[in-house]
């Protein structure tokens, strides 16, 4: 008895490593993985019969995977919309960059596929919203940047304009297509045109956060004394959308008018920066977009505390919050040229321009 129970010993260790080795692997493969497998939605209705039901095509993205352009629910077993040129990546424009030092795209004429971008985004049905502020004798610019909107930017998408005006009395009628509407905040007035360029942010930041956060996915806020000259489309989509000012892009970054002063939030030493941004056009997300309000808004009140008002206001802090927080879509100065500069070789076409005006005519303060 004594000899047959030490020969039964080894054996029940053996047993009992691979029971736990068995174990372990139970544990690992069908607990642990789990939690990073995808749950594969149903083949859709334009699947073959033969496929499994549980799954789909090879080359079909399912809809709960993380992808920038991710598909809609009919996933893209529908490729009517992807029939378009072969793209290459030793053919386009070479003479100006394309893309930033931290990756992001630089968009200029020839550098996209409108067709092709218009018919991704479509299917997403999308909602954009549009901010301006009409304030003062400002009110005058309106009625031409709301029709040349409706010619030129994002024709055929859900845009929703809000006109921030202390004159809700003179907003033009304009006629707006399907999908497209307009809605009148009223905001007082003011005796320095500082204190207006001031204010864009904080009401920026409670817009976003009391009503767009609701139905909108981006937003993009607009200079009201501009007009649309050509396309303005889903190619300017992205988190963080910066637009490169028209008059400082082929300076040394020494020249450009940042905030010098340490003291200041908005403060960039010489040395530093990347491209200098305007203040007349920027979006993104909705998220991104709240962000930078709520950043800049706090900075721009932190200055005031100490009675400095940066040397471009919201400007100043835009740039230095975007140098910081690099944006992922930098839009070349054909989203914001001056009406008073010749245009240069390179800007193909022109999208989007302030016009030219009397500043004394119309700042309250000048």
């Amino acid at each position: 008895m004594q000899m047959y129970a030490m020969n039964i010993k080894p054996v029940t260790v053996i047993l009992l490593v691979l029971l736990l080795v068995g174990f372990y692997y139970y544990y690992y493969y069908y607990y642990y993985l789990s939690q990073y497998r995808f749950n594969v939605p149903p083949c859709p209705t334009s699947c073959s019969t033969s496929e499994p039901k549980d799954r789909v095509p090879d080359d079909v993205i399912p809809t709960d995977y993380v992808f920038h352009l991710k598909t809609p629910d009919q996933s893209l077993a529908d490729t009517a919309h992807l029939q378009y040129s072969q793209p290459s990546i030793v053919k386009g424009r070479t003479d100006v960059v394309a893309v930033t030092p931290w990756l992001a795209p630089i968009v200029w004429e020839g550098t996209f596929n409108p067709v092709l971008l218009d018919s991704i985004y479509k299917q997403k049905k999308i909602n954009i919203a549009v901010t301006v502020f009409a304030v003062g004798k400002y009110i005058m610019f309106l009625k031409n940047f709301l029709e040349t909107a409706e010619k030129h930017f994002f024709v055929g998408f859900n845009v929703h304009v809000y006109v921030f005006t202390d004159r809700p009395k003179e907003v033009p009628k304009v006629n707006m297509a399907p999908g497209r509407q307009l809605t009148v905040c009223s905001v007082p007035s003011s005796n320095r045109w500082q204190e207006i360029s001031a204010r864009r942010m904080e009401l920026i930041q409670k817009l976003i956060e009391e009503q767009l956060r609701k139905h909108s996915n981006y937003i993009f806020c607009l200079d009201v004394d501009s007009q649309f000259h050509s396309r303005w489309g889903t190619e300017s989509l992205g988190g963080l959308v910066a637009v490169i000012h028209p008059g400082y892009y082929l300076d040394d970054r020494g020249k450009f008018p940042y905030e010098r002063r340490p003291e200041s939030r908005a403060y960039v030493a010489h040395g530093e920066g990347d491209f200098y941004y305007c203040g007349g056009a920027f979006g993104g997300l909705l998220q991104e977009v709240f962000l930078l309000a709520n950043t800049c808004r706090s900075n721009f009140e932190e200055d005031a505390k100490n009675a400095i008002e940066a040397a471009w206001q919201e400007e100043s802090h835009l740039n230095r919050y975007m140098w910081i927080n690099k944006p992922s879509k930098v839009l070349s100065p054909e989203y914001l040229w001056q009406d008073f500069k010749p245009r240069n070789p390179e800007v193909k076409t022109i999208r989007f321009s302030g016009v030219i005006k009397n500043y004394a005519d119309i700042r309250p303060n000048v």
